[in-house]
């Protein structure tokens, strides 16, 4: 591939590391509303949106009863973790590293506003990307291929441009699968090798700062 790829990079769990104060969080939120569900079964779903993880883990009917509400109160157990979220090692290298190499680069996460926000500033990000998103951006989020797109256009780029995907979940994966992109995975989601390669990962890594190591290897050379 060229340097006009399109690097379109998950936020949450890829460069920050957050997945297991999410998983906390919805652990917390669902709770409180009488649902109590394993933390290792919630982090397994860490990447999926939240417009889709209280289905996932419950049920349609979970769902009906307390979905707004899970997601409005994760929303607030996540506010009093955000100051424990910090950037994984090398996350702001691999951004420097992607531009460096002449490739458009969009951020592209289902977080809520204020959460990718938050970690545009522990990044310091905002004069690095092109571009980022939010779940306010999309109806339907990771594995849907919707937020992937959406990171497209916001570029101007068509849906078939070409682009590679970095994340760290197999809802990542599978997302840039649905939308024809090639994906890189890094190991933070907590998903073993075998899962991210037969969701579809190209290539895996520890860390961002490995990747950005590397990127001369990659889609992204």
């Amino acid at each position: 591939m060229t340097k006009s790829v399109i690097a379109v990079l998950d936020i949450d769990g890829t460069l920050i590391d957050s997945n297991y104060q999410h998983a906390l969080a919805w652990y917390r939120a669902l709770r409180s509303l009488g649902e109590t569900f394993p933390v290792w079964q919630l982090h397994r779903l860490i990447g999926m949106g939240g417009d889709q993880l209280v289905t996932a883990v419950g049920g349609e009917d979970l769902e009906r009863r307390v979905g707004e509400q899970a997601r409005e109160r994760q929303g607030k157990e996540a506010d009093a973790l955000l100051e424990e979220m910090a950037p994984l090692p090398g996350a702001r290298d691999l951004l420097v590293a992607v531009k460096e190499r002449g490739h458009r680069l969009v951020l592209a996460s289902s977080g809520q506003q204020r959460h990718v926000d938050a970690f545009l500033d522990k990044l310091d990000a905002r004069g690095i990307a092109d571009d980022w998103t939010s779940s306010a951006d999309v109806e339907s989020s990771k594995p849907a291929p919707d937020l992937l797109q959406v990171a497209l256009k916001k570029l101007g780029a068509p849906p078939d441009a070409a682009s590679v995907m970095v994340g760290d979940s197999v809802w990542d994966v599978e997302a840039a699968k649905r939308a024809g992109m090639p994906a890189i995975a890094v190991r933070s989601g907590g998903f073993g090798d075998d899962e991210l390669r037969e969701a579809g990962a190209i290539a895996i890594y520890d860390t961002p700062g490995d990747l950005a190591k590397v990127l001369g290897d990659t889609p992204l050379a």
